[in-house]
């Protein structure tokens, strides 16, 4: 398109009082732009209202915007149709540098300038959209959580196609005796809602239920996925728009617990066993010899929060020992043992565990399982030392239930749940730990690793019934979100507003696999031949394979290797002034820039030096950035990053620790250019470092400084 540019300048918000407004119209107009504005509100209605009638009149069809933070007023500043750059002089400058200084000038006019040739250099994204594409939703799993999604999705008016491997629906919920109070007062056990699920899905004409069915692989993306279904030993192939995947869990193997007692006699059983026991007999009875139970300790965490076997909490456990203590009282008129590490009932389980407390043959007590022993009468002695009392005891009981936690069916050694047909594996990416499947776990806890698939319920994370109702409402609205966003050629998180997909110079590609290999979320495939292609729908534009690229051959209409590195010459460097030193700053758009931004709005002071660069994420950072900024005189190079590691929280999975691994090779191309290694560093920030984030940039311009200037300055 041919670029009308209008230059916009905010004086209020103390930019005014910081720096020179006069000098920045000037700046504008050496860089050959159409039109030059100012306002002391360039937000003000009236103000916006005049630039849309310069777009009207005037012709402009791309606009710089001087003012605050590109991450607020996003609604106000949205010409359709118009390229906006923001330029961030408010939160960069007038709140955190010395008013009218010349620093202060100095900064103002660089992100001017880069920002002017940004909006030179990008062009209005074209989306990306597929033909052909499904709305169908199809559902892996008909317990609780398929079964809920299922019908949330019909809800909102969408087909949906519920496979289970069963010959009926209901999963774990349908095996249940009774469940855990979900209606006021919370003290009585109910009836499994699970049934009332399977017939109002049974009945929808928008719910097909196909049982006895079975994933043979799954192929394409978000609107294309080509599913081969074998249903009942005939494959057939259906395309779907999204996935939610509600395999639902598998006890833990109870024949691990020897420790606790299991095998040493039949009357050690897990609480699964023990489920099956009342609801098929309606009894409690000893497995050795038939007769009635009438006392059952509960031994809880057996095999979980314990390095050796699940080092996580199950969620559901707690809530359902008391469930199943009730029955001892309610069946037998028994006596129940709950032993317990902690006892863990959040919500509306907090009263049902209260009204257990008061009932005299419900025993509770938080202790230490020593030993499990038979005894010579064949009853069973459970050795514990209480930890509240210090006192060591010995319980005898008629049953013991060992209460196993729950492990996800994605993290089985072969899954065969979805089959995916993706170079990074056949099923859901897991976790770090490797329990469960894998995305940003606090920010977007819905999502994983594969665009457009949902898991929730206990294939996602360990939770009670009720806790699958609603977390398998929250996965419907992401395959429905997700549908609304391919339909339009829309990116879904976290740049779900993101027309632009990569753009690809093939002709220079080498076929390296560095793009296939580093992609986060398996979106780029290759050919027979090893040539990489995209499937775009899978791509949330993170620009990892822009960074990974050698040749640098990707880029995106709105951001490129090109683009930044034509900012970069835009950084006037102050050649023969030791103490106007010059770096930059490459920070990642979801953690750090936030960080930026907060610590500005409490006026911290920032070294007047740095010069920030946005990134979409630390993954996409490009090593050439530093080579040229340094080679242009610039003093040092820095990268701020997210937290990586054991407890990283990367919006993009794996960027932040690409680019860590990236920068160990940054030493070879400052030793190439003659230069210390030490003026360039990486450094993990999170959004909660607002409030030391100017002592980490002051401390890394310290050391620079200590190094002295580049001596590249004036070549």
């Amino acid at each position: 398109m041919d670029k009308k540019i209008g230059v916009y300048i905010c004086s209020g918000c103390e930019i005014g009082d910081a720096v020179d407004i006069e000098k920045l119209v000037e700046i504008a107009k050496e860089k050959g732009v159409s039109l030059v504005k100012t306002n002391a509100s360039v937000c003000n209605p009236d103000f916006v209202e005049e630039i849309k009638n310069d777009i009207a009149n005037d012709g402009i069809n791309t606009i710089v915007i001087a003012a605050c933070s590109p991450r607020v007023k996003t609604d106000i500043f949205n010409f359709p149709g118009c390229i906006v750059e923001r330029v961030n002089i408010r939160e960069f400058v007038a709140w955190v540098m010395e008013p009218k200084s010349d620093d202060a000038q100095m900064a103002a006019q660089d992100y001017l300038r880069m920002g002017i040739v940004k909006a030179e250099k990008t062009n209005l994204p074209e989306p990306w959209i597929g033909e052909d594409l499904s709305e169908e939703i199809l559902v892996v799993g008909g317990g609780t959580s398929g079964l809920s999604a299922a019908i949330e999705s019909s809800k909102a008016g969408f087909k949906v196609t519920v496979i289970e491997k069963e010959d009926k629906l209901g999963g774990w919920a349908a095996k249940w005796y009774k469940t855990t109070p979900t209606k006021y007062p919370f003290t009585s056990l109910e009836e499994p809602a699970v049934f009332k699920m399977i017939k109002e899905v049974e009945a929808d004409p928008n719910i097909t239920v196909l049982l006895n069915t079975k994933i043979v692989k799954t192929e394409g993306m978000p609107g294309l996925f080509d599913v081969t279904l074998n249903v009942a030993g005939e494959e057939k192939v259906k395309r779907f728009g999204t996935i939610i995947a509600a395999a639902g869990f598998t006890p833990y193997d109870v024949s691990k617990l020897d420790k606790l007692g299991f095998g040493i006699s039949p009357d050690v059983i897990s609480n699964v066993d023990f489920e099956r026991m009342v609801r098929e007999t309606g009894k409690i009875t000893r497995p050795s010899d038939g007769k009635v139970a009438k006392r059952v300790a509960f031994v809880l965490c057996a095999g979980s929060r314990d390095p050796e076997h699940l080092p996580y909490c199950s969620g559901y456990c707690c809530a359902a020992s008391l469930k199943q203590a009730k029955y001892v009282r309610d069946i037998n008129d028994g006596v129940a043992y709950v032993l317990y590490k902690d006892i863990r009932t959040p919500s509306q389980f907090e009263l049902f565990y209260k009204e257990l407390q008061n009932d005299p043959g419900i025993l509770l007590t938080k202790c230490e399982i020593k030993s499990v022993s038979l005894s010579e009468d064949t009853s069973l002695n459970v050795d514990i030392t209480d930890t509240l009392l210090g006192d060591e005891l010995s319980i005898e009981a008629d049953l013991v239930v060992l209460v196993v936690g729950m492990v996800s069916n994605a993290n089985q050694e072969k899954p065969d749940i979805l089959n995916l047909q993706y170079r990074q594996g056949l099923e859901l990416p897991l976790l770090d730990t490797g329990y469960y499947p894998d995305s940003n776990y606090v920010c977007f806890p819905y999502e994983s690793r594969r665009t457009g698939i949902y898991p929730c319920g206990t294939i996602r994370a360990p939770m009670e019934t009720y806790g699958c109702i609603q977390d398998s409402v929250g996965a419907a609205l992401k395959a429905v979100q997700c549908m609304w966003h391919y339909e339009r050629g829309l990116a879904v998180h976290p740049r779900g507003w993101e027309k632009s997909y990569p753009q690809v110079f093939m002709q220079r590609c080498t076929s390296c696999k560095r793009c296939t290999e580093e992609c986060p979320f398996g979106a780029i495939d290759e050919d027979e031949k090893g040539t990489p292609f995209y499937k775009f729908n899978r791509c949330r534009r993170c620009g990892t394979c822009m960074g990974a690229c050698p040749e640098r051959i990707v880029s995106f209409h709105d951001f490129s290797i090109d683009m930044v590195n034509s900012m970069i010459k835009e950084i006037e460097v102050p050649e023969d002034d030791e103490e106007k030193l010059r770096y930059l700053a490459f920070v990642c758009e979801n953690d750090a820039y936030p960080a930026l931004d907060a610590a500005a709005f409490l006026r911290h002071r920032f070294p007047p030096g740095i010069r920030f660069i946005p990134l979409r994420c630390a993954g996409n950072m490009n090593l050439v950035w530093i080579a040229d900024g340094l080679g242009n005189g610039l003093d040092g190079a820095l990268v701020l990053g997210c937290k990586f590691g054991e407890n990283y929280q990367c919006h993009y999975i794996k960027g932040s620790e690409l680019c860590n691994y990236r920068f160990g090779k940054v030493g070879e191309t400052l030793d190439r250019l003659g230069l210390e290694s030490e003026r360039v560093e990486m450094m993990q920030v999170q959004i909660s470092d607002y409030v030391n984030i100017a002592d980490i940039l002051k401390g890394y311009v310290d050391r620079v400084k200590e190094i002295g200037p580049n001596p590249f300055k004036g070549f």
